[in-house]
Formats: C-alpha cells, structure tokens, sequence
C-alpha cells in the first residue's frame, strides 16, 4: 500500500489555518467573567478541537474536493501534486472527522453541538451535491461562523458549566463572524483562474478583484462599528476606543491594499487582520467586565 508521507500529512492539515477558530475560542472562553479559574482542561481540550481536528479536518477536506482546481492554481498542492496519494485525502478526513467527534464527547452537549455543527458546515462547504463554495456568498458565510462566532459561543458556554452564554457575547461574536466573511474573501484572490475555470463563483470572480476587495473592507469594518457603539452603550468607553482605534488603523492599511487589492492581499492579511482579530480579544474582556444581569443587548 502506498502511504502518505507524515510531512505531506501535516502539510494537509494546514496548521497556519488552526490560529483563527482556537483564537476565537479563547475569545468566547476570555469574555466570562472568571474564565480561566479551574478551566484549563477545558480550554486545552477546546484548542485541541477547534484547530488541529475540527478546522484541520475542513482543510481536508476542502483540499480533496478542490485537488482539481487546485492541479491549475496551486499543483504543488499534497493531493494534487501525488504526495498524498489515491484516496487517501478523502479517508484522511473522514478519520479527522471520527476523531474530532471522539474528542468532542470530553466536552459535554455545548461541545458536541458545535462540533456536529462545525464538521456538518466543514463538509457541506467543499463536498458536492451541497458544495458551499460554489457561491463566495453563501461559502464565506459558513466559513465565517465556523472560524469566528461558532468557537467564540463554545468557549463562553463551556466555562459557564455547559449553560447558554451571555446575549451580549452571542451578539459580539456574531458580529465579528459577518466581518469575518470579508476575512475570507481575502483567500480567493490567489485562486480567480482556476476558480473561473471550474465555476467557482468566489466574490472576486462575481464581482472582479476591485469591487470584490472594495465590499471585503466594507463587510470587515461595519461589524467593528456595531461592536463599538454596543460597547459604548453598555459603558465600556475605553474599549470601544480601542476598537475605534484598531479600526481606524485598518482603514489606512485598507486604503493601500485596495490599490492591488489581488496582489497586496497577502499583505493584509498580515496586517489588517492581525489589528482584527486584536479587536476581538479586546471585545471579549470588555464582556467580561460587564454586570452581565443588569445590561441590556
């Protein structure tokens, strides 16, 4: 039997992808209030799941049932390359997909929820009659809240003793899910000739790469906006200056990379993005300071 090698293995999970879903899981963990005293089991097991199993398994995944678009974009690709060989990129997620499940069951009914409904979204995405992605839309919309909102409710939930989170942490985290569709149209620029050739409709095939990073910025910026006028409502004055701050900050940067936006996406990603997800840290201890019971979404 021809087996993969474990580099090409590892190189399919893409590890540089785990840092966003276990970033907003430690979010969702940081806006309870006490969250750290007694949990740490619980938040190793959540990282454990939300980047090397649950988001590795999506990249899976998603390399097996793109290995044809990816044979004209990126041809050094595992899969497509024959580094992993035959079917295994297919049997390779259905086993990360068993063990995420195996995991999950340490997290009581918070956790195995999320779960199912990260590898449901994870599969419906790339996998075909479903096949998410076929719409930048649609795609970047699961993606987003897989990466974003569904790890950030499971961290608050699971410290709160498997209890619903707090409305207020629900709605951040949604909010910070939609600017996150934005965050993924920033990966489909590297891909616009093998997606138009397989009839892909990324948003920077629908739209063409000027207007597609033009509605990226916009979808990134008016959730911070929302965040910081809920945070000034609920009191929390000196955090929503700072996401006014980090946003402003975006905004120069989103200036720069809109002039290519195709080629300088990379560059934003490094850079607008790290002050994004920065935002989402600061959002999540402002939650926790909140007198939760007394304020009003």
């Amino acid at each position: 039997m021809n087996l993969p090698r474990p580099s090409a293995v590892l190189e399919l999970l893409k590890p540089i992808t785990w840092f966003p879903p276990m970033w907003a899981f430690g979010c969702g963990v940081a806006s309870s209030p006490g969250a750290l005293h007694g949990h740490f089991a619980i938040l190793a097991t959540g990282l454990l799941l939300t980047g090397p199993l649950v988001c590795a398994t999506s990249q899976v995944v998603n390399d097996w049932y793109d290995r044809h678009v990816d044979a004209v974009n990126q041809p050094e690709r595992p899969i497509p390359s024959g580094r992993i060989p035959g079917t295994w990129g297919f049997w390779l997620g259905v086993l990360w997909t068993l063990l995420s499940l195996l995991i999950a069951l340490a997290l009581g009914p918070w956790g195995m929820a999320a779960t199912c409904v990260g590898l449901l979204l994870a599969w419906l995405y790339s996998a075909p009659p479903v096949r998410l992605k076929q719409n930048g839309w649609w795609g970047n919309a699961a993606c987003g809240l897989c990466y974003e909102g569904l790890p950030w409710i499971t961290g608050a939930a699971l410290v709160s003793a498997n209890s619903q989170p707090s409305a207020q942490s629900v709605l951040i985290a949604l909010l910070y899910s939609a600017g996150a569709h934005g965050i993924m149209t920033l990966n489909d620029f590297k891909s616009m000739e093998g997606d138009r050739i397989h009839g892909i409709r990324s948003l920077p095939v629908q739209l063409g790469a000027s207007w597609a990073g033009r509605c990226a910025c916009l979808v990134m910026a008016l959730p911070q906006v929302a965040v910081a006028l809920l945070l000034v409502h609920w009191h929390s004055e000196q955090h929503a200056l700072a996401i006014v701050l980090l946003l402003a900050s975006q905004l120069v940067l989103m200036a720069h990379w809109l002039h290519h936006p195709r080629d300088r996406a990379p560059w934003y990603q490094g850079t607008g993005v790290t002050l994004y997800v920065i935002g989402m840290l600061i959002s999540a201890y402002a939650l926790s300071a909140l007198p939760l019971a007394g304020v009003s979404a």
